[in-house]
């Protein structure tokens, strides 16, 4: 099995919060707390070098975090 290479992304859906590699159509994780679900997409974008990408509850998103190889040269 090949690990995928896209960015990570923590989701709302149902009742559970749950993380996925974007362009997966299964979650990787399934968590009771949006909390929980953070820290484990944190963990996973860090271990894979690519960005995690975190949506609230309408599925907007809420917040970036490259953990990768950033191209922007922004300060902050």
């Amino acid at each position: 099995m090949r690990a995928v290479k896209g960015d990570i992304e923590t989701y709302h859906e149902g009742d559970q919060w749950k993380n996925r590699a974007q362009g997966n159509e299964r979650a990787s994780s399934t968590h009771s707390t949006k909390a929980e679900a953070q820290q484990a997409g944190r963990d996973m974008a860090r271990s894979r070098g690519v960005e995690h990408v975190v949506k609230k509850m309408d599925g907007t998103i809420g917040e970036r975090n490259s953990y990768g190889n950033d191209p922007r040269r922004s300060k902050g």
